[in-house]
């Protein structure tokens, strides 16, 4: 065996050996935090057993008959030192986090047969793997004994030397670029009173079953030494250590890239408010789907009309399709469906994520209050609707199956609302981005969050008050808002619809400020009375809303969409004589209050000119009269985007303002092979701002400055070869 790295952990908060355990578990369940060439890892089952002694000739009891008639039931007590396999006991080593990974039992005298990849039970048991692996120690490996049983920093003399053991598949990252690698088991053991935990690779042998093989067998291993912690990695036959780059990678990596990530991890006093990512559904189908889909779908890049970043749009919705397609995938099997789901994607944007899901066959279509250029690439068979979306009764989709909102903006409050009012068997889809309440911006209301967690639990609030059982996920997506909020089953049966429809308008209201009673305007009919007359689902939520709701048939009057047309914000429609104004003020402060001209100034070039000096946003702002500063606020950006757009007058750099000089300009600009054309001979269509306002004038001489002193100089350019 040997050590292949070795790192010293400095630990203040004293987390360890916790903090070790947390470490190994984010290893353990989440690979591809660490190695990027991974796509995740799917833990099949867990258990508890203990090493045999040397001078054992045959494992101890497996689980039999008798367990498996009692099912998953409480381990082996603490003074039980015997080496039989029972259920995890799951607070070990300091309270970590244990997967709810079910225990299989199996007879450790039979061969452990090689299953499917992924879906349902795996065919070799732990207990099966655990029982041959262990009487090959005790009948003769005495080198692999030794290097399971290393004592550690925590380790007790007398104490039972039990183990936790964990039988996981890792699955590759699939790509194109990368040869296509199967998935591979292992099996796990972690011996927390020695601080350590081991990986032992399975493989198949001839005849098909699976067996533990001392090939790229490694070990972590924490430790302390005169009050300071070590992490360390072993390896256990470095000759017979295979790196194939991709599962198994070369030792130096696990010596420094893996040992630094653990180490790091270990004295990190937080845990993440997110789930994992991917939680839901299977990694394995999830990447080779991903990975067809964005073979498929990579031509899309080249023929993108639109003015955004393409490969981010066009692979975060090959992404979004991926995990739709994987999780009504599972959904089909799991209800015993043969028909592929139906959808409505709201606010679909691009539509992209529509044209994939119906080419791959669920019928949907998506609507968005706007038309886009590539919309006419999709074909006929994509169905792209441009219609603005108020929700109420004419918004409802009663005969489909799931409903998405896919960065949907100020309807995505609403869509658990509309799922839950279109049909019981409904279910919904969200990926929040932008932080909307039911009417205008959401308003935080607890500061010890994050408001992007706040807005989460928002969301999640929404779907439980709709009556939807609310599961969250982590997509792998390249966006950092990527939490999705997911609702497949309802909390009620479909005869209490009336009575939850009634919870929902209250809950609606009580985010308004509204009493959370019904209006008043005559007695509403009773929830048993509108069940017993056979009223339809409609007919029940207006009963639910009361006489008072009003006559169009919104849920919310108060709700705007937003427009058709894209309001241009970036202070270019705002009036030049407004612009002009605001930049005359700003300049006078930055010139320290000297008077501007209010024509020409004299031409020639000056010995001292003056710069002004530099002042930060915060300041220039409170000089501004507050009618400026609200009309600059209706803009994107506000007075640093109008600033920025005055290019030729100011300078904004670090949030701070300059008067810009352009002597430097043109010194950044002049090249020693520049071939191109003096400024004098340059066709000069504006008046150069410095020789009209500055009070000394440009800095600049005339065949020199890019911009005209004086109406003399100004050419229009000609029009192009192409333009002719």
């Amino acid at each position: 065996m040997a050590e292949v790295g070795r790192v010293r952990v400095c630990d203040p908060g004293a987390l360890l050996p916790d903090g070790f355990w947390a470490a190994v578990a984010v290893w353990l369940e989440r690979p591809q935090v660490a190695n990027k060439r991974l796509s995740g890892a799917r833990l099949e089952a867990r258990g508890s057993a203990a090493l045999p002694r040397t001078e054992a000739r045959r494992p101890g009891p497996s689980a039999g008959p008798e367990q498996e008639r009692r099912g998953p039931g409480p381990g082996p007590s603490e003074g039980d030192p015997g080496p039989g396999l029972g259920p995890d006991p799951g607070t070990a080593g300091g309270g970590r986090e244990q997967a709810q990974v079910p225990l299989l039992s199996g007879d450790p005298g039979q061969p452990v047969k090689t299953g499917r990849a992924e879906g349902g039970v795996p065919a070799a048991v732990l207990a099966a793997l655990w029982g041959h692996f262990s009487q090959s120690l005790a009948d003769g490996n005495p080198e692999m004994l030794a290097f399971l049983s290393r004592p550690g920093a925590c380790s007790q003399p007398g104490a039972p030397h039990r183990l936790d053991l964990v039988l996981r598949t890792v699955i590759p990252k699939m790509s194109t670029r990368c040869p296509l690698r199967a998935p591979r088991r292992e099996v796990v053991v972690q011996d927390v009173p020695n601080g350590t935990v081991s990986f032992l690779p399975l493989e198949e042998n001839d005849d098909g079953n699976l067996e533990v093989t001392v090939d790229n067998v490694y070990q972590i291993q924490l430790r302390r030494s005169k009050e300071e912690w070590f992490i360390s990695v072993l390896i256990f036959c470095p000759e017979r250590w295979h790196s194939d780059g991709v599962i198994y990678p070369k030792p130096i990596w696990l010596g420094k890239e893996l040992l630094a990530r653990l180490a790091r991890w270990s004295v990190e006093n937080r845990k993440s408010e997110f789930k994992s990512t991917l939680s839901l559904i299977s990694i394995l189908r999830y990447s080779e789907a991903y990975r067809e889909l964005k073979e498929k779908y990579k031509e899309m890049v080249k023929v993108w009309p639109e003015v955004t970043d393409p490969e981010k749009f066009v692979y975060e919705d090959v992404a979004i399709a991926a995990y739709l397609l994987i999780l009504w995938e599972e959904e089909r099997a799991e209800r015993g469906m043969t028909a592929k789901q139906s959808f409505v994607d709201l606010g679909c944007g691009n539509g992209l994520l529509v044209h994939i899901l119906c080419s791959e066959g669920h019928p949907g279509r998506g609507i968005d209050v706007r038309r886009r250029k590539i919309w006419d690439l999709y074909g006929p068979q994509t169905q792209l609707q441009e219609d603005a979306i108020t929700p109420g009764e004419e918004t409802l989709f009663p005969g489909v199956d799931w409903l998405i909102g896919n960065h949907s903006d100020e309807l995505t409050p609403w869509i658990p609302v509309i799922a839950a009012r279109s049909s019981y068997d409904c279910r919904f889809f969200v990926l929040p981005c932008c932080f909307f309440d039911f009417m205008g911006k959401f308003c935080r209301r607890q500061s010890r969050k994050t408001q992007y967690r706040e807005y989460l639990d928002f969301i999640r609030d929404v779907g439980l008050s709709c009556g939807f059982q609310v599961e969250e996920d982590c997509l792998r997506i390249p966006s950092t808002k990527r939490v999705c909020l997911i609702g497949k089953s309802r909390t009620y049966p479909a005869t209490g619809e009336v009575w939850r429809d009634e919870q929902r308008t209250q809950y609606i209201r009580s985010r308004q400020g509204c009493p959370s009673s019904l209006p008043e305007g005559g007695p509403s009919p009773s929830a048993p009375q509108v069940a017993a007359d056979g009223a339809g689902h409609q007919d029940a939520r207006r009963a639910a809303c009361g006489a008072g709701a009003p006559a169009t048939g919104l849920w919310l009057p108060g709700f705007h969409p937003r427009e058709k047309a894209e309001p241009v914000r970036n202070c270019a429609s705002l009036p030049r004589d407004f612009i002009d104004q605001v930049v005359l003020q700003v300049a006078n402060l930055l010139l320290g209050g000297k008077r501007l001209n209010a024509g020409s100034s004299q031409e020639g070039i000056l010995r001292t000119w003056n710069g002004g000096e530099s002042l930060s946003l915060t300041e220039v702002a409170k000089e501004l009269d507050r009618e400026t500063l609200q009309r600059l606020k209706r803009e994107c950006g506000g007075l640093q985007t109008l600033l920025r757009n005055s290019h030729q007058v100011f300078e904004v750099l670090n949030g701070r303002v300059h008067i810009r000089d352009w002597r430097r300009e043109l010194q950044r600009e002049r090249r020693p092979d520049d071939k191109r054309s003096r400024s004098s001979e340059a066709f000069k269509t504006r008046i150069c701002w410095f020789f009209t306002h500055h009070p000394d004038g440009c800095v600049l001489p005339s065949d020199c400055c890019p911009f005209a002193h004086g109406p003399g100089e100004l050419r229009p350019p000609r029009a192009s070869k192409k333009n002719r």
